[in-house]
């Protein structure tokens, strides 16, 4: 059978790991890269990750969580060369494409997530507004339910107002420990 000719340019390709082993996938094939000589064919690797804030234990905390797990972006020319070395990376279940043919990832696409892995600090989406009423979902006043008096987007608090001994008392909560009933 006849090789397929493949576009020689630099393009964004997509491998599929087994799940966890993204960052051991992109350390070795790192490795291979230089070991081969490989440097003027695959020219990067990147697990594509993105921070989140999550609650555990009452305290917030930054996490990085990868956007696509089992999934790892490389920056290559296609040969038979290239393809081999990726290939044979351990852990690298192949490409995503066409039966053995590796499709290229849009540039857009890339922009995109390249975007949302540059964002520093998380964003917080806080889906309340004054007045909406609310389940307190975690802490010590976790089942109450309350209405939202004041949304601080800066920090992701919000002020709610509680029934607690007959009065509206105002509580400073994390966005992340209620949700709108």
């Amino acid at each position: 059978m006849p090789k397929q000719k493949l576009p020689q340019e630099k393009n964004w390709y997509v491998i599929h790991t087994y799940s966890g082993y993204e960052d051991a996938v992109a350390r070795n094939l790192k490795q291979r890269i230089e070991s081969l000589g490989m440097e003027d064919k695959i020219f990067n690797v990147i697990v594509p990750k993105e921070k989140k804030i999550k609650i555990k234990n009452g305290k917030r905390r930054t996490v990085e969580e990868k956007i696509y797990p089992g999934y790892v972006l490389v920056e290559m020319i296609v040969t038979d060369d290239s393809w081999y070395v990726v290939r044979n990376t351990p852990n690298v279940t192949g490409f995503v494409g066409a039966g053995t043919t590796p499709i290229p990832v849009s540039h857009q696409e890339v922009e995109n997530l390249k975007k949302r892995m540059g964002t520093e600090e998380p964003r917080f989406k806080i889906d309340v507004k004054i007045n909406d009423s609310i389940k307190i979902t975690d802490g010590p006043f976790k089942d109450f339910d309350g209405k939202v008096s004041e949304v601080d987007e800066e920090r992701g608090k919000v002020k709610v107002l509680i029934n607690m001994f007959g009065r509206d008392t105002p509580v400073e909560l994390d966005s992340l420990q209620i949700k709108k009933i």
